[in-house]
């Protein structure tokens, strides 16, 4: 993924284009980072700001997009952004950070939950990631805190972490990406010069100011069916963990249908119970449950079948296996396939084009998942398996 390439010389004039890179200086340095020349900020950490903390005019959030203890995260396709912030080891309190980042959050959210008046006490906040060359960053988006799809309490989260046997709070805070595909020269100017924030300010955004309502920026997938390179993971690290969950469960597949299970409830919260078979009497079916879908006496529950596959990254889910699935389900049911490997492409490319309700959790979703629940490297992968799934206890 490339898109757009804004050269370091035209940064001062260049407004926002969305999923654009704006490169950096290449002396070497941390002045050439390309944020404090584009937006007026400082040039390093996560969170960069203008103004004071009481007077805010603008905000950048930094992320790498790549540390698997902290799982910032933008999904797409809802503009829902995911992002932790800065108190990420032990030692100080939550709100204690040395660039106040936490304490911004914390703002941010109590201005969300304050109505009108407090609403226009939340700066822009300008979302950028790295992209692995040099200091460039490319442009996720203009965020605003908080999200159409949910509750106010679930917006802002003081998580606990430990670390060296101590434990620690930081926050996880869920953002929208608004509808903006760019954000123009006029409007960044008013804001680095502390003028009417509204002026010229983009008409999604002013409008969320004024009303509270979100717009977000939605991109649905073009192509439907991923790739094998889409499905797998691309770092030797994410290998490793795939590879871990694969041997633990080689010598005893039937054992992975129950952790195909845990991973379908982190990944599917919703799910309210799921039953794995018994291998001689399941028909084809490594697991089948129910998920809720709305809330309170208006929820609906649907079923679904699961199968598990722990297959090597190099030995794909076919279409004699897939049409397995597809065969055994039921009117109004859906299926979850999870495997430790990938779907090859004519049995995915099949159960897309002929709208087959099959959800697919292949390699690489399984370690997102693992991630964003906290078993980030390969020991943390292998302590979790230990826990959960081997009955013998801690002696393998």
């Amino acid at each position: 993924m490339t898109g757009r390439i804004i050269p370091f010389a035209e940064l001062a004039r260049s407004p926002l284009i969305v999923d654009a890179i704006y490169q950096g200086d290449r002396r070497g340095s941390a002045a050439d980072d390309p944020l404090p020349r584009l937006l007026d900020v400082s040039n390093q950490g996560g969170f960069r700001y203008r103004g004071s903390l009481d007077n805010l005019s603008l905000v950048v959030l930094k992320t790498l997009l790549d540390d698997p203890d902290w799982p910032d995260a933008l999904d797409r396709e809802s503009g829902t952004f995911i992002y932790f912030g800065d108190n990420k080891s032990p030692g100080r309190g939550l709100h204690e950070t040395r660039r106040f980042g936490n304490e911004l959050l914390r703002r941010f959210f109590d201005g969300l939950h304050s109505g009108d008046s407090g609403r226009r006490l939340v700066p822009p906040i300008f979302v950028f990631s790295g992209t692995g060359e040099w200091r460039d960053a490319r442009f996720l988006g203009l965020a605003v805190p908080g999200n159409p799809d949910i509750q106010n309490f679930d917006d802002l989260v003081a998580v606990w972490r430990s670390s060296e046997g101590l434990r620690f709070q930081n926050y996880r805070a869920r953002f929208t990406i608004l509808d903006v595909a760019e954000v123009s020269r006029t409007w960044i100017d008013d804001l680095v010069q502390n003028r009417d924030p509204l002026a010229h300010a983009p008409g999604v955004w002013a409008d969320w100011v004024r009303t509270g309502r979100y717009r977000p920026l939605t991109a649905v997938r073009s192509i439907e069916h991923r790739s094998r390179a889409e499905q797998l993971p691309a770092s030797p690290e994410d290998s490793a963990m795939i590879a871990a969950v694969h041997a633990f469960f080689r010598e005893r597949p039937h054992d992975f249908e129950r952790c195909a299970s845990s991973l379908a409830r982190m990944l599917i919260p919703d799910i309210v119970d799921l039953d794995v078979t018994r291998p001689s009497r399941d028909g084809g079916r490594d697991a089948i449950g129910r998920m809720r879908i709305g809330r309170g006496p208006s929820a609906v529950l649907v079923d679904f079948a699961l199968e598990a596959k722990c297959y090597g990254l190099g030995n794909s889910v076919g279409v004699r296996e897939m049409s397995r699935l597809i065969s055994r389900l039921r009117h109004r049911q859906f299926g979850v396939l999870v495997t430790t490997s990938f779907v090859d492409g004519q049995a995915y490319r099949e159960i897309k084009e002929d709208q087959h309700p099959i959800v697919v959790v292949s390699a690489i979703d399984i370690v997102s998942v693992l991630k964003s629940h906290g078993h980030g490297d390969v020991d943390a992968v292998r302590r979790w398996l230990v826990a959960e799934f081997d009955d013998r206890g801690l002696e393998s």
